[in-house]
């Protein structure tokens, strides 16, 4: 009996420490809440219609979802500027079809991640409503606030990533106010612990209703330099467009004081101290520096009293090439081995990726490929909406433009709405299946109705279908999940690395390229094929024969 018991505790500790670490490889599916599903018909998606279409999130086999923002807000940048934490805006429903969805999803073994914005709020906000009427109330320094120049300019040269100066005149308190957006969303004042106090508070209140994580908007961007010192130029050779688009004069600077400050590795720890009094939950932070990225997802995510695991722009932007990847893989690998990467090929602020890499008259191949890298790489995984079905960036008309960001840049840059448009569903029905209203938020694009659900789900060549597949694959792989990686020598158009963990061993190798392709495997290798979704054969010899954007996965004997 003694050992019977021992057995049972050695599992009951077993399981214990898999639920505490079910985010470390985990696929996490994103939402978008305006666009998945409208339930009330008036255009815009809502929580009791995402709540309709877990079934199908659980079907495509992902661990966990995340919605983007759907507390209150006045909808200038679609949610990412809250008004009030802890409610539901009424365009999206109530607090209590939150809770009827969150129970959904756990019975479906599905986890509940949703977005955190807490570097700013908007300019509605009770608290940044009492902090502007005086330099003298109880929220006076709540928000970062400056005098101007003496000639009445901004106290630096800070920029907006919208657009213009970050800092916009109050003429209650005769100062600036910082905002890092739009002018409508303040920034709030970090250095101020009573601003940290009362957001833990608000993220508290989130996890007593069930969520198991937190998406941390901007992680990077909460705490400002104190002295205001302005900006400098970024140098030429170190010039990157990934944290905004190229027509953005944001880019020309390197943000040395504006954003990514050291006292943010101690709110950091507070808010992880905050997650871990809640067993099984999990974060993850979107870092925004095209100079410093790689460092500081390193820094935020290294060790246990900070992130759990961050995403940069690195695979959210840039090309689809072998040389890309080794160069990322690399750095990583080097540069963060302490710390856990969250990858995303897509997202809602960004070209989605089928139409960033489907290029070259291959694009289903490369769609499916860029599905198997994805999902064999190490770290936890993002799949935005669509992405599983091939869904390609929609040309909008200025006139149906919504998004601020591109009415500011246009059309040099057309803004995040061809990345957000709804969700199709059934080719044939009205809305895709969307909405029964005579006009949804956004259009839906005629070509996308060709790639809907219905269409998709029954071929097993379809993309929908490669995802599925890939999925259940990764599942039956545990180097897959939270294995090491380390790349092998391979031709310039050809990537190929290693996973590995204990005694199972997957090599995976990807031509990226629009020709056929031969790939040697290393010395005294041999490799034996898997039941990986358009995965090639094995090779009888030493040689693998790929064709243009053709995969390999095979175990490593």
């Amino acid at each position: 009996m003694l050992h019977d018991s021992e057995d049972h505790n050695q599992t009951s500790e077993d399981q214990s420490s898999t639920d505490k670490n079910w985010w470390r490889g985990a696929v996490i599916y994103q939402i978008y809440p305006r666009s998945y599903q409208d339930f009330n018909g008036d255009g815009i998606g809502d929580l009791v219609g995402i709540t309709q279409r877990l079934e199908y999130v659980a079907s495509l086999g992902v661990d966990a979802i995340w919605l983007s923002p759907f507390f209150t807000s006045p909808m200038k940048d679609f949610g990412y500027d809250v008004s009030d934490y802890r409610d539901v805006d009424p365009m999206f429903g109530t607090l209590a079809d939150f809770d009827r969805l969150v129970q959904k999803a756990h019975e479906l073994g599905l986890k509940v991640m949703i977005d955190q914005v807490i570097s700013h709020t908007s300019d509605q906000h009770h608290w940044f409503q009492e902090s502007r009427v005086s330099r003298t109330n109880q929220r006076h320094d709540w928000y970062v606030w400056a005098d101007p120049n003496p000639d009445g300019t901004p106290p630096n040269n800070w920029l907006s990533i919208f657009g213009g100066s970050a800092w916009t005149w109050d003429a209650r308190r005769k100062q600036y106010y910082l905002h890092n957006f739009l002018a409508s969303q303040p920034d709030l004042n970090f250095h101020n612990t009573d601003v940290q106090d009362a957001l833990l508070r608000e993220m508290r209140f989130w996890l007593e209703r069930g969520v198991d994580g937190f998406r941390l908007d901007t992680v990077n961007f909460y705490f400002h330099s104190q002295g205001l010192e302005s900006n400098p130029p970024v140098k030429p050779e170190d010039y990157n467009a990934s944290t905004a688009p190229d027509v953005n004069p944001y880019n020309l600077q390197d943000h040395l004081y504006d954003k990514s400050q050291p006292e943010n590795l101690e709110f950091l720890k507070r808010f992880r101290e905050l997650m871990d009094s809640y067993p099984n939950t999990t974060s993850v932070g979107e870092v925004g520096d095209a100079q410093r990225q790689l460092e500081i997802m390193s820094t935020y995510t290294a060790g246990k009293e900070r992130l759990h695991m961050a995403y940069t722009f690195e695979f959210l932007g840039g090309e689809f090439s072998a040389e890309h990847f080794k160069q990322a893989i690399s750095e990583s690998e080097s540069g963060a081995a302490e710390g856990w990467q969250c990858l995303a090929f897509s997202n809602h602020d960004v070209v989605r990726h089928a139409t960033r890499w489907g290029r070259h008259g291959h694009a289903e191949g490369a769609i499916k490929q860029a599905a198997n890298l994805l999902l064999t790489m190490r770290g936890s995984v993002c799949l935005y909406q669509g992405e599983e079905l091939g869904l390609t960036e929609a040309d909008i008309a200025f006139e149906d433009l919504q998004d601020p960001y591109g009415k500011e840049f246009w059309p040099n840059f057309k803004g995040r709405d061809g990345c957000r448009t709804p969700m199709v569903w059934q080719a044939e029905v009205d809305n895709a299946g969307f909405s029964t209203a005579d006009r949804t938020w956004l259009p839906i694009p005629e070509d996308h109705r060709a790639k809907a659900v219905d269409v998709q789900a029954n071929d097993p060549e379809s993309t929908l279908s490669a995802y599925r597949q890939m999925l259940n694959f990764r599942k039956s792989r545990p180097e897959l999940i939270d294995g090491s990686i380390e790349l092998v020598d391979a031709p310039d158009d050809i990537l190929a690395f290693i996973r590995q963990k204990g005694d199972h061993k997957t090599l995976c190798v990807f031509n990226m390229s629009p020709e056929s392709a031969d790939f040697a495997l290393p010395r005294a290798m041999s490799v034996r094929s898997l039941d990986a979704p358009g995965s090639v054969p094995a090779p009888n010899g030493d040689t693998l024969n790929l064709p243009a954007f053709g995969t390999f996965i095979g175990a490593i004997d």
